[in-house]
């Protein structure tokens, strides 16, 4: 099984101005793959670079894929309704079982929910870290001048 969430738009771009990040962590291994992305419609992309790179590694094949509802992982609307999207029709071609969440549950995507809050908190406090230390590295420059 494989958790899969996409976390975003930022206010502020990365350097290479990337404004969301995708998330995928196995459940076997509990090892977490994240790839910055451009817009949603990447997730495929990204899923497509993450597949072959984990099956190699963990010498088993991917049998399922946990994701919320939205349009990037599960289907396109249109004025006739929704139809699987290229997502969903892929992890059809491989034989992958595709489980989405219930729309306004995200306990049950739980793992990569509290994967993408880590992720956030983490770059938080290197960000605030930063701040402070260039702060106190200016400060010190002041009185030694």
């Amino acid at each position: 099984m494989v958790y899969t969430d996409i976390c975003g738009p930022f206010p502020t771009a990365s350097w290479n101005d990337h404004k969301y990040f995708i998330t995928f962590t196995d459940d076997y291994s509990c090892f977490g793959y994240l790839y910055l992305i451009h817009e949603k419609s990447q997730s495929l992309e990204m899923y497509k670079i993450y597949k072959p790179e984990v099956e190699n590694q963990q010498n088993r094949k991917i049998k399922a894929v946990r994701s919320d509802h939205g349009g990037e992982y599960y289907c396109i609307y249109n004025e006739s309704g929704r139809y699987p999207g290229p997502f969903a029709n892929f992890l059809k071609e491989c034989n992958i079982v595709s489980q989405y969440t219930m729309s306004g549950t995200p306990r049950q995507n739980g793992v990569a929910k509290r994967r993408n809050r880590t992720l956030k908190d983490m770059v938080k406090s290197m960000i605030t870290h930063t701040t402070l230390l260039e702060s106190l590295w200016s400060e010190a420059l002041k009185t030694t001048v």
